[in-house]
């Protein structure tokens, strides 16, 4: 049996505490703000690394594809397709791209059955071709559109402010990756794998297909936020721009004219290594650091540097020059 004596008049009885001084909560909301300082850059980066392996995950897709392609085609599909107006200097398409001839390789053969490669791409019955989103064409890193208006235009530069005045032609979907045309501007006969009306054999690619480069990336990033690129092919009369407003550039304050053969193909020259963010429009940059992913055409993928040499980054680039490569670069 358990007495239970009352408290003497006027005693408080035993101390009660119903909460938190403020000093204590103030010492709990700094010690989980430390915390959550300590592991976010760990829970970010553990983020990036999951992004870093998507990406290289969709190259190796698009590897298998071309791989594929090859063997029932006998050779990689052409950078993109399009014939020559003599006079007026200009494509005429119909513009279809490598990407779009991988279609049922990548598992979308409904796709591809709505696509005519013997039609002009910018035509109107192939919109919805045109604009569908390739998740394997995008890199989860990067902020590229997945639909963006290909344009024909002006861009200059005027008391150091760029102006622009653009044409529409028409909507495409969005890609981060590009062939390797090599190290000029990409167009016709190019050194390297993809170039219009190509058809590169793997025989053809006597530098070795693990030392040669077959596609890479490309971040909205490249050009100080001009880097587009798209999975559908060239678009014809279409116009993007690298501008040098940089004042450490030699050809600061000039904004240079590329084609539409760039929104698909990428190079190497110039002088800007993987990963320059002041390189030409149609370069390469990723979101993964100072360089980018490329696939090799043997269909490994590795990330190259920004700081390797220049001139083994060109020679990667190009499929039968001949040149000495060491593997540890």
């Amino acid at each position: 049996m358990c007495l239970r004596y009352p408290h003497a008049p006027g005693h408080p009885g035993p101390s009660r505490r119903d909460a938190f001084t403020l000093i204590e909560l103030l010492v709990v909301i700094a010690i989980i703000g430390v915390l959550v300082a300590l592991l976010l850059p760990a829970v970010q980066a553990a983020r990036e690394q999951a992004r870093r392996s998507h990406c290289q995950n969709n190259l190796k897709q698009i590897g298998l594809a071309l791989a594929q392609y090859a063997t029932v085609h006998g050779g990689l599909p052409p950078g993109y397709v399009s014939l020559w107006n003599s006079i007026d200097r200009v494509e005429t398409g119909p513009g279809w791209g490598w990407a779009s001839m991988i279609l049922p390789q990548l598992d979308q053969q409904a796709l591809s059955n709505q696509l005519k490669f013997e039609s002009p791409m910018i035509g109107p019955d192939q919109l919805t071709v045109r604009v569908t989103n390739m998740s394997v064409f995008l890199c989860p890193s990067d902020s590229m559109p997945t639909r963006w208006t290909a344009t024909n235009g002006e861009t200059w530069i005027f008391m150091g402010k760029i102006y622009s005045a653009f044409e529409p032609i028409c909507d495409v979907g969005g890609s981060n990756y590009i062939g390797v045309y090599g190290i000029g501007e990409p167009g016709v006969d190019g050194e390297g794998v993809f170039y219009r009306g190509s058809f590169t054999t793997y025989s053809a690619i006597t530098d070795g297909l693990g030392q040669t480069l077959c596609v890479g990336e490309r971040s909205t990033n490249l050009n100080l936020g001009r880097g587009q690129a798209t999975w559908v092919g060239s678009v014809p009369r279409a116009t993007f721009w690298s501008c040098a407003p940089n004042p450490f550039e030699p050809d600061a304050g000039v904004c240079v004219r590329e084609d539409g053969s760039g929104m698909i193909l990428g190079h190497t020259g110039e002088g800007h290594g993987p990963g320059d963010p002041y390189g030409d429009v149609n370069q390469f940059l990723s979101r993964h650091g100072k360089g980018s992913y490329f696939l090799y055409c043997d269909g490994h993928v590795r990330f190259l540097q920004n700081q390797m040499n220049y001139a083994l980054y060109k020679a990667l680039s190009t499929r039968d020059r001949g040149e000495l490569i060491n593997d540890g670069y």
